[in-house]
């Protein structure tokens, strides 16, 4: 037996100046896919250890990961297609994908149903299984063109090797048994706020996930996975929407029905109404003047690296610096121009250097960066390894990083834009994160296992950045119209 898998994950905001070209995705190809994907906590590391287990002979032609940003450039999407076709056009048992489901590229708005259409000219006959983001756009393409389809049912996610033995579970079942498995796809008007989506507190996605686990113990229903979405694309299709893999087509309906009727019934729960940015200071000054230990933590929400953020957008710091504000710790704050001045000065030179708001955002007007002075408290490579709860032990890189003290903030500045994953984004630059009076974070939620346990309340702060929650600042032109709750008039009949 013979099994291709492989991972292309990028969640694409179309609203990012971000590039994505090949090199942003770190492809690993071949054996070297393989050696890294094999232990890993990932829908990928499950394929592998299936296929393993069955004592398949397991191709993995590549394993690529890119941070949220712009399209990704054609030549990148070709080159990784052209390496999962090779793999599998001398014939293969199954064909196991861990993908994301938002991906736009230059030429294709839909990149994952692209990847499966061309895949599946050349194994028509062929088991597909695809283990997807809970943040998928999901189309019918995508849908038609695979036989098994699951998405994640966590947020932060950690339940991503679940996901993938899940969607190998029902593939072996169809190599063994014979299993035809029906599919059934519906997207309600509506789009969904990823502040929205914690699944770790009482809310409107943990209440869908517990109907879509709910839905799985209904005889002959194999999957069923609630989809956020990532609203922050243009797309015709983007937005909520329900899957659901089963033994027969009209379980598969049936279920679908009914998840999406619970969503439609709830969709006032997935808006977000985002603080003005003085108020959420305001409500920071005032935590740091009533009980509790530990630092403020401020997410800026606004310009999120893992939804496209460029992560130099200065507002939260500025304001928190504004108001009175010390003993602030931020960052990364992505300025590749800053890193190189602190880097040439050295540790304790005394500096006054620009940072931030260097990339234009079309539509969001003018900007220009801040000036700070201060001491160089650290150079570094921005490296680390994430000790959990997601990625537990993948290696990262910030680029290289450096660390400027003005004695009422210490700013992490860093070469690419980077997620909070763990403590050791700091600790690598020599900063204790515990010690800050404010921690500002660019991050939205997949900060929150590793640093709310240490801090004393978090307040969500709104940027005017790429990945705001306020879908005002966004022009759509492809989204299909109308929907809940651009247009308070949407209406849906999910019968």
């Amino acid at each position: 037996m013979r099994i291709v898998t492989a991972r292309v994950n990028h969640e694409t905001n179309t609203f990012s100046p971000l590039a994505t070209p090949l090199p942003s995705f770190n492809p690993l190809w071949g054996a070297d896919a393989l050696a890294a994907g094999r232990d890993a906590s990932t829908a990928l590391g499950a394929f592998i250890r299936f296929a393993q287990a069955r004592g398949a002979v397991v191709s993995v032609p590549v394993s690529a990961h890119a941070n949220p940003s712009g399209p990704v450039a054609d030549s990148a999407f070709e080159a990784l297609c052209a390496a999962i076709l090779e793999a599998i056009r001398p014939g293969c048992d199954a064909i196991l994908l861990d993908l994301h489901g938002a991906m736009v590229t230059e030429s294709h708005d839909d990149g994952e149903g692209e990847l499966l259409a061309r895949i599946r000219e050349i194994a028509p006959g062929t088991p597909i299984g695809v283990a997807l983001d809970l943040h998928g756009n999901i189309t019918g393409r995508m849908v038609d063109t695979c036989d098994v389809l699951a998405g994640f049912k966590t947020y932060p996610h950690v339940d991503m090797a679940e996901t993938g033995e899940r969607v190998a579970g029902i593939v072996g079942r169809m190599l063994d048994e014979g299993l035809r498995p029906a599919r059934a796809w519906i997207h309600p008007p509506m789009l969904a706020h990823t502040l929205r989506m914690d699944t770790r507190v009482a809310g409107p996605m943990r209440d869908a996930v517990l109907a879509a686990q709910t839905a799985e113990t209904r005889p002959g229903v194999l999957a069923a996975t609630i989809f956020g979405g990532f609203s922050l694309a243009d797309l015709a299709e983007t937005g909520v929407s329900v899957t659901v893999t089963a033994e027969s087509q009209e379980a598969a309906d049936e279920a679908a029905r009914d998840l999406a009727a619970g969503l439609w019934g709830n969709r006032e729960s997935f808006v977000y109404d985002e603080a003005p940015l003085a108020e959420s200071i305001a409500a920071a000054q005032a935590a740091l003047a009533g009980p509790g230990d530990g630092p403020v933590l401020l997410l800026d929400h606004g310009d999120n690296c893992m939804s496209g953020g460029t992560c130099d957008v200065m507002d939260v710091l500025a304001a928190a610096l504004e108001a009175g504000i010390d003993g602030i710790v931020a960052g990364p704050i992505c300025d590749p121009r800053a890193v190189s001045v602190l880097h040439a000065a050295g540790v304790g030179a005394r500096v006054e250097l620009e940072i931030g708001n260097r990339v234009p955002l079309p539509g969001f007007g003018p900007r220009s960066p801040s000036t700070v002075a201060g001491t160089v408290a650290a150079v570094g490579d921005g490296e680390y390894r994430i000790t959990g709860p997601t990625y537990t032990g993948q290696r990262c890189s910030m680029g290289r990083a450096a660390v400027i003290d003005t004695g009422r903030a210490r700013i992490l500045v860093s070469e690419q834009p980077h997620e909070p994953w763990d403590l050791g984004v700091f600790t690598a630059c020599g900063i204790n994160p515990a010690e800050a009076r404010v921690l500002v974070l660019k991050s939205r939620m997949y900060c929150r296992p590793v640093f709310e346990p240490f801090t004393r309340t978090v307040v969500e702060c709104a940027s005017r950045g790429v990945t705001s929650s306020d879908y005002a600042l966004f022009t759509f032109e492809k989204l299909t119209r109308p929907i809940f709750p651009l247009d308070q008039n949407a209406d849906w009949n999910p019968r």
